[in-house]
C-alpha cells in the first residue's frame, strides 16, 4: 500500500508533468529490488537441485580394481571402492535361447560337473561347484557374479595383474590340482561367458555384498585341532566322511575329501585358514551356514588345513 505523501507527491508530478530527479532515485531503487529477488530465488532453487554426494568407503583389498560411481564430481580423483551392494544374479532359467546361451549353459555344466566337461584339466576329485556353492551363485562362498567384475587386477600371489581368465586358470591349477585350459579354448570361453551372465547388471569394480569369503574376527582362543577334530566329527564327519576322504556314490563324489590325494593342494586359496574358516562360518554343515560359533569355525578350520594334501605345484624342484 502506498503512503499518503509518497502518493501525493506522484499526483502532483502527473498533474505538473515536470522532470524530477528523484524519479531516477525511484526507478533505480525498484529495478534493484526487483533484480535482487530474482537472483535470490533463483540462487536458493539452485542449491535445493543439487544431489547429495553418496558416502562410500575409499579403500579396497589391495589388488583390487576400482572405479568411480554414484553421484562423485566429476574433478575427484578416481579411487579403489569397496561397498556394501546388494546384487542378485539371474535366475538359470533365464538363460537365453541361441548360440550364445549354449555356451553359458556349457560353463555351467563345467562349473558344476567339472569331473565330466573338463575332466582333462582336473587332478583330482573335485567338481568347481565344491567351494562356489549353488553353482557360483552363493554370496559368501566366492561367487562368480562378484569375481568377474574386479578383473583385470594385481595379484600377490603371482606378482602380476591377472585377467579373469588368468583367475580360472589358477583355479585349475591349485583348488583341482591340474592345469588350466587353454585360454581360447572352450572350456575357458564357457566358464568365462557364464561368469558374464551371472554378473550382467553388477557394478564394475566394485567390490560387491557376498564377494569372495566372510573376513572373521580372531577368535577368543587361538584355533586348536584337537578342538577342531570334536567339532568335525559332531558337524561335518557325516557328508565328508571320518577320515575326511568324502563320500562316493559309483565312483563319484557327492561330497568332497577335504584333505588327501583328491583334494585341493597346498596353493589353494581354501588351504588358508582363515579362508576355510571363512567359508565353513557362512556355509557349513551344509544348509545350516551360521550354526558354528566363531571358535568352531576356526578351529574346525585348524583341524582341516592340518592334514596332508597335494604339495603348492610353485615348489615342486624343477
Amino acid at each position: 500500500m502506498m503512503s499518503g505523501w509518497l502518493k501525493n507527491w506522484f499526483e502532483s508530478q502527473k498533474q505538473t508533468r515536470k522532470f524530477h530527479p528523484f524519479w531516477i532515485v525511484l526507478v533505480v531503487t525498484a529495478t534493484l529490488a526487483v533484480g535482487g529477488l530474482v537472483w535470490v530465488s533463483t540462487y536458493l532453487f539452485k542449491i535445493e537441485e543439487v544431489p547429495a554426494v553418496p558416502a562410500v568407503a575409499a579403500s579396497a583389498a589391495p589388488g583390487q580394481a576400482g572405479a568411480q560411481t554414484g553421484n562423485l564430481p566429476t574433478t575427484a580423483k578416481p579411487s579403489l571402492l569397496s561397498v556394501e551392494h546388494d546384487f542378485s544374479p539371474p535366475d538359470p532359467d533365464d538363460i537365453p535361447e541361441g548360440e550364445f546361451g549354449d555356451v553359458i549353459r556349457l560353463g555351467k555344466n563345467i562349473f558344476t560337473d567339472t569331473q565330466t566337461y573338463a575332466k582333462a584339466y582336473v587332478g583330482n576329485g573335485l567338481n568347481c561347484v565344491n567351494c562356489h556353492l549353488d553353482a557360483g551363485r552363493k554370496p559368501d562362498s566366492a561367487p562368480l557374479w562378484a569375481a568377474f567384475g574386479m578383473f583385470p587386477a594385481y595379484r600377490d600371489k603371482n606378482k602380476q595383474v591377472n585377467s579373469y581368465e588368468d583367475r580360472l586358470a589358477g583355479c585349475f591349477r591349485f583348488s583341482m590340482n591340474g592345469k588350466a585350459p587353454p585360454l581360447g579354448g572352450k572350456e575357458m570361453v564357457a566358464l568365462t561367458s557364464y561368469s558374464y551372465w551371472l554378473a550382467q547388471g553388477a557394478p564394475i569394480g566394485v567390490a560387491l555384498k557376498g564377494r569372495g569369503y566372510p573376513e572373521l574376527d580372531q577368535p577368543a582362543l587361538a584355533p586348536d585341532e584337537v578342538r577342531g577334530k570334536v567339532v568335525f566329527e559332531a558337524n561335518c564327519a557325516i557328508c565328508h566322511g571320518a577320515d575326511g576322504q568324502g563320500t562316493l556314490v559309483k565312483g563319484r563324489y557327492v561330497f568332497p575329501p577335504l584333505w588327501g590325494s583328491q583334494s585341493f593342494n597346498a596353493g589353494a586359496g581354501m588351504s588358508k585358514i582363515h579362508n576355510a574358516a571363512g567359508f565353513i562360518k557362512a556355509n557349513m554343515p551344509l544348509g545350516q551356514g551360521g550354526s558354528l560359533n566363531l571358535q568352531d569355525a576356526w578351529d574346525v578350520a585348524k583341524f582341516m588345513t592340518s592334514h596332508e594334501r597335494p604339495a603348492d605345484p610353485r615348489l615342486a624342484k624343477k
